[in-house]
């Protein structure tokens, strides 16, 4: 992790400066932002995306429906070595100029190899994952949004006894159009997290996230 900002710079630097070049349309088909921006996908605008960090990597699949937006997305733990795959749903409730906010809702299963290597306390099992969130954003130029990124997923255990993982984590991070439909991400977010296998063996700890992704709309 302690390396993971100044690989943020890295990208995002050159990025920003090439951003000043992009051409970008102001109209429903305005292509910034596949990752995470826009807030919420207009309808009938269709988003892929991948990104590596740590603790995770992970691809998604983003449809826009008017209404609402949906999101499949599968994600890889190499730090316990455990996959998730998810399904979230995400409502734009404001939209004042240039800021919009929008809560996310979505499920997923869990399944974790309980390997130690990289985490002394991790733990095997398989378990449902619930996601609340939300994502603000904020268009500051034609082709770069700044991101507020708030995510609070419970873990709870299907095969073992008691076993949960709740993690409250918040931060930043910016969206910048790279042309051709391509959108990069560089994100971190910092928390809390507590976890326990069995009951009465309850740990907290801090939580620390961090990934850079690039995306593209299809439609």
């Amino acid at each position: 992790m302690t390396r993971l900002g100044p690989l943020l710079a890295l990208l995002v630097v050159p990025a920003l400066a090439l951003a000043q070049d992009a051409e970008v349309s102001f109209s429903q088909e305005d292509p910034l932002g596949s990752v995470v921006a826009p807030v919420m996908l207009p309808a009938g605008a269709t988003a892929l995306y991948g990104y590596t960090g740590a603790p995770e990597v992970g691809l998604g699949f983003r449809q826009g429906l008017g209404a609402l937006e949906v999101e499949a997305r599968a994600r890889f733990d190499w730090f316990k070595l455990g996959a998730s795959l998810e399904l979230v749903g995400r409502k734009e409730v404001v939209r004042r100029g240039s800021f919009g906010l929008a809560p996310t809702l979505g499920v997923g299963l869990v399944l974790n190899s309980g390997s130690t290597y990289m985490d002394d306390d991790n733990f095997s099992g398989v378990l449902v994952r619930i996601l609340p969130g939300l994502v603000a954003g904020y268009r500051v130029a034609d082709t770069v949004e700044l991101l507020g990124l708030v995510d609070l997923p419970i873990d709870l255990g299907l095969t073992g006894d008691k076993q949960r993982r709740f993690q409250a984590l918040g931060g930043l991070g910016v969206e910048v159009y790279l042309g051709g439909n391509l959108s990069l991400l560089a994100a971190g977010q910092v928390g809390v997290e507590t976890f326990q296998e069995r009951t009465g063996a309850g740990h907290t700890r801090l939580g620390l996230t961090g990934r850079v992704g690039l995306g593209t709309r299809l439609f």
